[in-house]
């Protein structure tokens, strides 16, 4: 297929280089800073980095992926003119279909690779779901057939389904980053290697992906060790926030446990 994406990010970067590498033609990359638009654009063979939206309806690509910040994605609904019968698509987790429906003659849809995307890091897409939702029959098997090119894991998902499923990665991606963030800097703290807890962060993982996570729960909030607790607060009197965290993370693992 023919394709053409607005967004130069991190979705967009990976995206795009497995798209080509599955056979498709990526004609253009558009994003409102030239640098990012041309870096990506050089990676990808015939690709045209492009300065405006308007230039996208004169390159008609069969399918126009959006992946650009989810508070931007009605904006550039609002702005962009295709041909009639074009695929337009958004990437977002949480972002439901209807935010494309400014768009007159594009069969709309959503193209959602379910996973972290950072520009130093490879992604593996055999290894990535992808979940499509479309407007009809037609733009839902485009989709589809795009999917499989590079991931055999591919699913239809209505957007509120979708809604919860966003809902669930932030807590099991972006809040279990932001805590490896927070256990690295109180290690770094205490001048402690940060590969230290390496083989615990993996052995959780591991663990969790074979058991119910809420069953296999360790620590002292399970074991209402109210010592050890009291002590790890007093250690964390200098990151006020941490600490205010700390609680409210003991607080839920002993509501919690039990319960399900």
């Amino acid at each position: 297929m023919k394709i053409a994406f607005i967004g130069a990010g991190n979705v967009a970067w990976h995206l795009a280089q497995a798209l080509a590498a599955a056979g498709h033609k990526l004609a253009a990359v558009y994003s409102r800073s030239a640098a990012p638009r041309e870096e990506l654009a050089k990676l990808l063979p015939a690709a045209k980095p492009v300065a405006s939206l308007a230039e996208l309806s004169v390159i008609a690509p069969d399918v126009i992926l959006i992946a650009v910040p989810d508070d931007a994605i009605t904006a550039v609904a609002q702005l962009l003119q295709v041909p009639s019968g074009t695929i337009v698509a958004h990437t977002s987790g949480s972002q439901p279909m209807s935010v494309l429906e400014s768009i007159a003659g594009a069969c709309t849809g959503v193209f959602y690779p379910l996973q972290t995307f950072s520009k130093a890091k490879t992604v593996d897409f055999k290894k990535v779901p992808v979940l499509v939702e479309a407007q009809d029959s037609r733009a839902l098997q485009k989709l589809e057939q795009l999917a499989q090119s590079i991931s055999p894991q591919v699913q239809h998902v209505s957007s509120e389904t979708r809604r919860q499923l966003h809902l669930a990665a932030v807590f099991a991606c972006n809040f279990t980053n932001h805590l490896l963030g927070i256990s690295r800097e109180l290690l770094q703290n205490a001048h402690l290697p940060p590969d230290l807890l390496q083989p615990l962060i993996h052995e959780t993982v591991d663990k969790a992906a074979l058991f119910p996570p809420f069953d296999v729960q360790t620590g002292p909030a399970v074991r209402h060790d109210e010592n050890v607790i009291s002590g790890h607060l007093h250690l964390l009197a200098q990151y006020p926030r941490y600490q205010e965290l700390y609680r409210q993370l003991t607080d839920s693992i002993q509501a919690t446990k039990g319960k399900v």
